[in-house]
């Protein structure tokens, strides 16, 4: 699922109309602004740096603020912000404006999207990679929507490079717990003093990267498109819809220790409900599920086989594969359950339960 970047200025100050924040390279722990055409007015806090750790106690409040910042165009990445307003799971989207209407994709709870226009009582929306219909009544909008998505926001790290190491601790003497994928996002966990490290979490694992090699900003969730997972020839009927079903899941909690799938589930508690439904019984433990099926080469994986990561070399994660590249797993209490690249970490082991 990808989610659309919003800028940290934005988020803390409506009225400026700031764009395109970066770590700066002398100093990690300041936000600088690239192209700066109004003063911050939240506080003290003048525009040139910001330093991450204040971040947390400012917040916009000055309903005129915003909407005079709205008016200058675009400033969290949305020109009409709609954000999803169900309680809990996903709101369908729609290739027409009827219930009846073919599926287009999913969009989670408190995701943002653009509205690009309306229709009677369907809005035709945009979010991440997929346009389509949702009901409008799902939608806030306006300024209820710009305010909620202030709440919402949360920081992100973003690997600018292949192999992050994520370690142990915030010193390249430690333990390297894991390496992750060009392009991967992962939650930040707190706006730490440090200048050169960031903590963060790795599906439940706390860690820390090094903030040269990371773009850290703030993001909204955005809808998770239907064809992200592509099956190829030769697969069975059975592990398409084994796929099919649990990524119907897909935005849902996590929950270490949960066993339902649509109100939290962890990673293995995930894949044991996804399976049973299948008529494959698997134990409430990655590391038991890794010795229950027989294992397989990632040449060799189909849809529907099970792929584990661990943390020095010992197993702490499990993910069904969907093909094309990709998994769908209970991740963590900021993503719940989400669709990655396999190789977001490197795969300690391939098993296959289903056998057909």
């Amino acid at each position: 699922m990808k989610k659309r970047i919003i800028s940290a200025f934005s988020l803390v100050c409506a009225s400026a109309l700031i764009f395109d924040f970066c770590l700066d390279s002398n100093n990690k722990n300041t936000y600088t602004a690239s192209n700066t055409k109004a003063t911050l007015t939240a506080g003290a806090i003048t525009a040139g740096a910001v330093d991450i750790a204040s971040l947390d106690s400012i917040s916009v409040t000055d309903s005129d603020a915003i909407a005079t910042a709205k008016s200058l165009g675009d400033i969290y990445g949305y020109n009409n912000l709609g954000i999803c307003n169900v309680s809990e799971g996903n709101l369908n989207i729609r290739e027409s404006a009827s219930t009846d209407g073919k599926l287009a994709g999913k969009f989670p709870a408190n995701a943002g999207c653009e509205i690009l226009r309306e229709e009677g009582d369907w809005s035709y929306i945009k979010s991440g990679e997929v346009e389509g219909y949702v009901l409008t009544e799902y939608l806030l909008t306006g300024q209820a929507a710009w305010d909620k998505a202030v709440e919402l926001a949360e920081y992100v790290a973003t690997a600018k490079t292949g192999g992050l190491r994520v370690r142990a601790e915030g010193n390249t003497e430690c333990e390297i717990i894991y390496q992750l994928a060009e392009g991967e996002e992962i939650a930040i966990l707190d706006n730490t003093q440090d200048q050169d490290w960031i903590k963060v979490d790795v599906d439940g694992d706390e860690g820390y990267v090094s903030a040269e090699y990371v773009d850290v900003d703030l993001s909204l969730k955005t809808a998770m498109t239907l064809t992200e997972a592509r099956y190829g020839e030769g697969v069975s009927d059975v592990r398409s819809a084994l796929c099919d079903y649990a990524l119907q899941f897909v935005g849902n909690r996590y929950v270490w220790g949960g066993t339902s799938l649509t109100n939290g589930v962890d990673c293995s508690g995930f894949t044991m409900q996804i399976m049973a439904k299948y008529g494959v019984y698997l134990s409430h433990s990655s590391r038991a599920q890794a010795n229950e099926g027989t294992k397989v080469s990632t040449s060799e994986l189909k849809p529907g086989d099970l792929i584990f990561y661990g943390k020095g070399g010992r197993i702490n994660h499990v993910a069904i594969y969907i093909g094309g590249g990709q998994i769908v797993h209970a991740s963590n209490k900021r993503d719940g359950i989400k669709i990655s690249n396999y190789m977001y970490r490197s795969p300690i082991k391939c098993v296959r339960v289903l056998y057909d």
